[in-house]
């Protein structure tokens, strides 16, 4: 049985590459996300994360006025719906990241999946797998 990734899609925030960094840095805090996925239209086109935003404002001194566009990660890493999870979880490990914009067949932005999604249901499907052979190295 192939697990896909639609299983694990949830919403996504999105911003527009002109809006400014402390636009979006507004947009996590109220909205209690680590990354906002920066569309034209409904195509992904980047992405910026939490950690790049305290390295731009805080280490960098980028102004918060400054549009998002210049400081977002692309090309970005997206996955299909109808992929499996071992594919999902190989582009996160090859790219480096924890978060996957995931799309539909005309590239347009559905959701996101992450990688402390996909964690917790490996270590529920773990827990299983342990309940399940768990009579068999129990002591009478």
């Amino acid at each position: 049985m192939k697990l896909y990734v639609e299983s694990f899609v949830k919403s996504v925030v999105t911003a527009a590459p002109e809006a400014s960094l402390a636009a979006v840095a507004r947009q996590m805090q109220e909205r209690n996300v680590g990354a906002v996925a920066i569309v034209d239209g409904s195509k992904p086109v980047g992405i910026i994360t939490d950690r790049d935003l305290a390295l731009e404002l805080g280490a960098r001194g980028t102004s918060p006025h400054t549009p998002v566009v210049r400081v977002m990660t692309t090309p970005i890493q997206t996955v299909s719906g109808e992929e499996g999870v071992f594919a999902a979880t190989q582009r996160m490990r090859e790219a480096n990241v924890r978060r996957l914009p995931v799309v539909d067949e005309d590239g347009c932005l559905v959701g996101i999946v992450t990688l402390d999604d996909l964690l917790r249901m490996l270590s529920r499907e773990l827990s299983n797998l342990v309940e399940g052979i768990k009579p068999e190295f129990e002591v009478t």
